[in-house]
């Protein structure tokens, strides 16, 4: 039973990573870059705790998959809605994660507590799973709040400089000025 709730995690880890990106496109492959991060980093926290993998850590895991999307969806959409507001993509990144950042945290801080209320009170397989939730909960907030955002910031500026450089180039010798177009994130 093991091997079929791996292969559930893996199947429903596909099926996520795909719809996000055909929904939220660029953004989604950044959420999907930060999901995996998320998953390693709770692999590596099992291993250094010595951790065996069984039913109730897989669940934990799964829960944690479903929270992490859940917080970049709400990123998301916060974004989303600052775009259509008429902000600069910059603008709409910055605000979408100040405007999503408490919510997330409420959701993660709430979870983590009832993770050691049951790993305190658990035995054995409740302990597992509160132990692997802690992990993912952690991961998810790192990796939704600081390692997502990163990669946006990392995009918009590479953009912001492929878009100077373009300007540069069709205005050498020129005595035109152009307006600076805006950098477009798909959502």
């Amino acid at each position: 039973s093991i091997r079929k709730g791996l292969i559930s995690m893996i199947i429903g880890g596909v099926l996520v990573i795909i719809f996000m990106i055909i929904y939220y496109k660029m953004a989604g492959l950044i959420a999907d870059i930060a999901l995996f991060l998320n998953i390693l980093l709770i692999a590596a926290g099992l291993s250094g705790f010595g951790a065996t993998l069984t039913l109730p850590g897989i669940a934990a895991i799964i829960l944690t998959i479903g929270m992490a999307v859940d917080a970049n969806v709400i990123i998301f959409e916060r974004v989303r809605e600052e775009l259509t507001l008429g902000r600069t993509p910059r603008a709409a990144v910055n605000a979408g994660y100040d405007r999503a950042t408490l919510t997330i945290l409420d959701a993660n801080v709430t979870t983590l507590i009832a993770a050691v209320v049951l790993f305190q009170f658990g035995t054995g397989p409740i302990k597992g799973f509160a132990v692997a939730l802690s992990l993912g909960v952690v991961a998810s907030m790192f990796t939704a709040l600081i390692v997502s955002r990163l990669i946006f910031e990392y995009v918009l500026m590479n953009k912001k400089n492929a878009n100077a450089k373009h300007l540069r180039k069709s205005t050498k010798g020129k005595s035109m000025q152009f307006i600076k177009s805006d950098v477009n994130i798909n959502f």
